[in-house]
């Protein structure tokens, strides 16, 4: 096993753990636990890690986490009048698609 990354949360390592399974890379999250621990150890020695499990995979899953962490941000006029900011691709006031 090789380390990916650390984590800012356990909710984010796994999602980014989710995400690589999606597309076939074999990982898992180490220290979910060391939270409770935080204070008496660095909480910067404290925070998850995403481990990837075949080392032949990690060019592949630093690929695509740099994909995950890196979503396009857009900007646009809804036919509703509404401002969408953000990676949305859907109008939060009438549900209308982004235009393509």
């Amino acid at each position: 096993m090789q380390r990916l990354t650390q984590a800012p949360s356990l909710a984010m390592a796994t999602l980014w753990v989710d995400a690589l399974a999606v597309e076939g890379i074999a990982a898992s999250v180490q220290r979910q636990f060391l939270s409770s621990v935080a204070g008496e150890l660095p909480p910067d020695q404290c925070l998850p890690e995403v481990w990837i499990h075949h080392p032949q995979q990690l060019e592949r899953a630093r690929a695509l986490l740099h994909d995950l962490q890196h979503v396009p941000q857009r900007r646009w006029l809804c036919a509703c009048g509404e401002m969408v900011e953000g990676g949305f691709e859907q109008c939060w006031n009438c549900a209308a698609l982004m235009p393509r």
